[in-house]
């Protein structure tokens, strides 16, 4: 198995948001690798280990900082690393995102087929969940989205997808792109080896040049959406604290039936 999976450098969504010239403000000392793209590292060694050999590629898109989402991949125990780095992509929407992943995908099929391209269920900054969508079409392969189980079988991946009303079972022929949701696995702990080793394994780095995309076709300028607007969040008001004193749970019981929620 050949899988290549997409990971993304993310702002902790625990420290405060900001946006600059419309995008959303990143900085190295306070990101991470998306936590939904951990379920689709965790999906490719599955399917690496089930079929006994093969390759994983962890391939992230960004700035400089944007190394250490493939470098937690090589902790996790993805075989390569890949960052596509260039100043024409800031600013890109998930179109232009989509166009430049699709040609590093391209790039590394041509070496040797990939099986797979897997992806988590969306990027925590986001939240569109568009983006493996979007890669498909660039594509032109066949798509398996918010699978909560994944399965390959000779020439053919199969998902499980959860519905609020239904579960589906859907199959389409390889090569596909599959997004995974945080029901389909729960990600490994990286061991001491694979951390220290991770540390000086090569990443490879691309530009747009290397890719073949002309920087008119990314970016800013060929969004093709924008933020109009962006405001701080306002502080609360009228905020009452309650102190428990072990009769907490009947406090807010009490909070919720005075107005109507219980």
């Amino acid at each position: 198995m050949r899988i290549l999976v997409t990971v993304k450098f993310v702002p902790d969504l625990q420290s405060q948001r900001s946006f600059t010239d419309g995008a959303v403000t990143r900085t190295g000392d306070d990101g991470t690798m998306n936590e939904l793209d951990e379920n689709a590292v965790e999906a490719a060694l599955q399917l690496k280990e089930a079929a006994g050999e093969g390759e994983v590629y962890a391939l992230t898109v960004g700035g400089a900082d944007a190394v250490a989402a493939v470098r937690k991949a090589l902790q996790l125990g993805a075989d390569h690393a890949l960052h596509v780095s260039d100043e024409a992509i800031a600013g890109s929407d998930v179109f232009g995102t989509a166009k430049v992943i699709a040609a590093a995908v391209r790039k590394v099929h041509e070496e040797a087929p990939l099986d797979l391209v897997i992806t988590g269920m969306a990027a925590l900054d986001g939240l569109t969940s568009m983006l493996p969508t979007a890669l498909a079409a660039e594509l032109d392969w066949s798509q398996l989205t918010l699978a909560s189980g994944l399965t390959v079988d000779g020439g053919t991946a199969t998902i499980v997808r959860h519905l609020p009303d239904a579960h589906e079972t859907v199959s389409a022929p390889l090569p596909a792109v599959v997004s995974v949701t945080d029901e389909a696995n729960t990600p490994r702990y990286p061991n001491f080896k694979l951390m220290m080793a991770a540390r000086t394994k090569p990443v490879t780095t691309w530009t747009l040049a290397d890719l073949g995309v002309s920087p008119a076709e990314v970016g800013t300028g060929a969004a093709r959406t924008r933020v109009v607007v962006a405001e701080e969040r306002p502080p609360r008001e009228n905020r009452q604290i309650v102190t428990d004193t072990g009769d907490g749970g009947n406090q807010l019981a009490d909070f919720l039936l005075e107005r109507g929620l219980a």
